[in-house]
């Protein structure tokens, strides 16, 4: 009898390959140069070339070209299929536990036995995927354009899932409307809590092109849409990032200057212009006035390898992040309207600055009181995003506040000569900071053990979440625009404060300091007066020196004195000297001259003093 092998069932053999390899490979066999070329010269003295061809009018190739697309084909043929995002997310953690909202009838998945099976999925797989999402049963879930209209995946109140949402942003497209459709899918109303947006990228830099405009496309979205920049890009990426802004621009023309200098590590003039193609010096030996475009120049780079653009990007962005930090250091970074998320806000006082003639629209200035929940880093999530017992971290205290942080090397600063400003990130249970290294030998900070780090980090932790962190602020709101260029220059902020109950302001922001000084150009009588604590905030906070009312026109300052900030009184007649140290204050001789400082602790306390004393 003949022993006949039964067929393989079509589980088995299923070898189903789904990436986009045949792409590629169709353009290396259809584009990869192998053509010889024939150089001359044409009429004007210019090089030009052209392809050449034998006596039968056949193209003539070139060997090695040749030689090298085949092994370049060769080598693509062989490698393993590279899966999808998606396909790869469930094949990791499974069906069980991944919810698929898209528009495909089919899909491969692996079985119990470990066999690929194509899988149908009907029209309503996915109301029982997102179902299976919102109650639980699924922690992930995954969906496209496909499942990103008419759907909701936040937090909802409603439903059993309501654990903070973290979402990838994948693949964002092109399509700046189809990416705000996509994020609001997870951020809607009656959510227990916010989600969290992580786009994702690779250690290739070249991607900050692809996001970079991704970030340049929302803001313009929410400009034509309700004329917010915040409306479209929800704050989700950093000035940095928008490597087509003003401060972008202006960094790619200081880095060509370095580039033509030889300032620069990462690449020479000579190679740069060879492998992008790029023409940067003139025919009189000088640079040429009309330099590559931002656009130009992103696309160039990410034809290099990845070592190499890598190299040319961290000397970019150290130009970028420089010109941002010092825009936003002056208050002068314009960052659209910033939403600022209240528990509860009161308006503490309420003054008109100025009717219009003609409609009517009047223009206040509000003093609000604004609680916000503090929520701080755990040490559990800090441990997660840094080894802080590594070689690269530092555990560091405050000897003068007490408080600690975490200081981590960051990306080093370019200036505009080309020099190096070494840099490190201080993260706090609050809020992170950025501090060159000369700053931080002359600062307070000092190097911990990791239990004190612990136990101290712990501490703020506690504090922080038993309280609430209350402040007043200044809100310039109504008709703005005949009065923009009365308010504050050097800050420049607009805020929407938004509370728990529904209840919203929108206003440009006023700095304290700069209260007294609006109203008198604004020919108010009732001038705002600052109450003691304000007044010290105020100069300490903005460096401002502003008038103390009293018996004297004293003037409270911060000056620096042997690398700390101090609080110094000018103005002072020398006869009422004695009163004032008897009320707190204290003297120094600096270059023969007697100078009047106030101990920051009791600053509040002792300007009180000083203004019942005049009135």
């Amino acid at each position: 009898m003949e022993n006949r092998r039964k067929p393989t069932p079509p589980a088995v053999t299923l070898d189903i390959n789904c990436d986009c390899k045949e792409y590629v490979i169709d353009y290396l066999a259809k584009s990869f140069p192998v053509r010889l070329m024939a150089v001359f010269v044409d009429e004007n003295g210019n090089p030009r070339s052209e392809p050449m061809i034998d006596e039968h009018g056949n193209a003539v190739l070139c060997r090695s070209a040749v030689a090298a697309r085949d092994t370049m084909i060769e080598q693509l043929c062989a490698l393993p299929p590279i899966a999808t995002a998606l396909d790869a997310i469930i094949e990791r953690f499974g069906t069980d536990h991944v919810a698929e909202v898209t528009g495909r009838s089919r899909r491969l998945i692996v079985g119990a036995d470990g066999k690929q099976v194509v899988q149908s999925r009907s029209p309503r797989s996915n109301v029982a995927e997102t179902r299976a999402f919102m109650n639980g049963e699924k922690r992930i879930l995954v969906f496209s354009d496909a499942g990103g209209t008419g759907r909701s995946y936040h937090a909802d109140l409603d439903c059993e899932n309501r654990q903070r949402r973290v979402h990838f942003l994948l693949e964002p497209g092109w399509r700046a409307d189809a990416a705000i459709q996509g994020l609001g899918r997870t951020n809607r109303t009656n959510q227990a809590s916010a989600p969290l947006f992580r786009p994702v990228t690779t250690d290739v830099r070249g991607e900050r092109r692809f996001i970079s405009t991704i970030a340049r496309r929302l803001d313009s979205l929410g400009a034509l849409t309700r004329g917010q920049r915040q409306t479209g890009g929800q704050n989700l990426f950093d000035p940095a990032d928008n490597l087509e802004s003003s401060y972008a621009k202006e960094a790619l023309t200081r880095w060509f200057g370095l580039l033509f200098a030889g300032k620069l590590e990462a690449v020479s003039l000579a190679r740069f212009e060879e492998l992008s193609g790029l023409t940067i010096t003139a025919s009189d030996g000088g640079m040429v006035d009309d330099l590559p475009p931002i656009q130009r120049w992103l696309n160039r780079i990410l034809a290099l390898p990845i070592a190499l653009q890598n190299a040319i990007f961290d000397e970019y962005l150290a130009l970028v992040e420089a010109r941002v930090d010092a825009a936003r250091e002056a208050s002068t970074l314009d960052l659209g309207v910033e939403t600022i998320a209240v528990e509860s806000f009161e308006v503490l006082s309420d003054s008109l600055l100025r009717t219009d003639g003609v409609s009517g629209a009047t223009t206040h200035l509000l003093e609000v009181e604004i609680a916000r929940a503090l929520h701080p880093l755990s040490l559990e999530r800090l441990e997660k995003i840094h080894d802080f017992a590594g070689p690269r971290q530092r555990t560091m205290r405050n000897a003068r506040s007490g408080r600690v942080a975490l200081l981590v090397q960051a990306r080093s600063l370019l200036t505009d000569e080309g020099e190096r400003i070494s840099r490190f990130e201080l993260i706090r249970p609050l809020k992170r900071t950025y501090i060159t290294a000369d700053t931080l030998e002359e600062s307070s900070w000092e190097t911990i053990d990791e239990a004190a780090f612990r136990d101290d980090w712990n501490a703020e932790v506690e504090e922080a979440v038993s309280s609430f962190k209350r402040e007043r602020l200044y809100l310039a709101t109504g008709l703005l625009l005949p009065v923009w260029d009365k308010l504050p220059a050097e800050h420049v902020r607009v805020s929407r404060i938004a509370s728990s109950d529904g209840r919203s302001l929108l206003g440009r922001e006023v700095p304290v300091a700069f209260v007294p000084d609006l109203c008198r150009e604004l020919g108010i009588d009732d001038v705002q007066q600052l109450d003691p604590d304000q007044l010290v905030n105020a100069v300490l906070g903005s460096g401002k020196p502003m008038e103390v009312a009293g018996i004297e026109r004293l003037t409270l300052k911060r000056s620096l004195v042997n690398g700390a900030q101090r609080l110094e009184l000018t103005g002072w007649s020398a006869s009422r000297l004695d009163w004032y140290k008897a009320q707190g204050c204290f003297t120094e001789i600096i270059r023969y001259k007697t100078r009047l400082f106030v101990p920051r602790k009791v600053a509040a306390d002792i300007v009180g003093a000083i203004c019942r004393s005049g009135g």
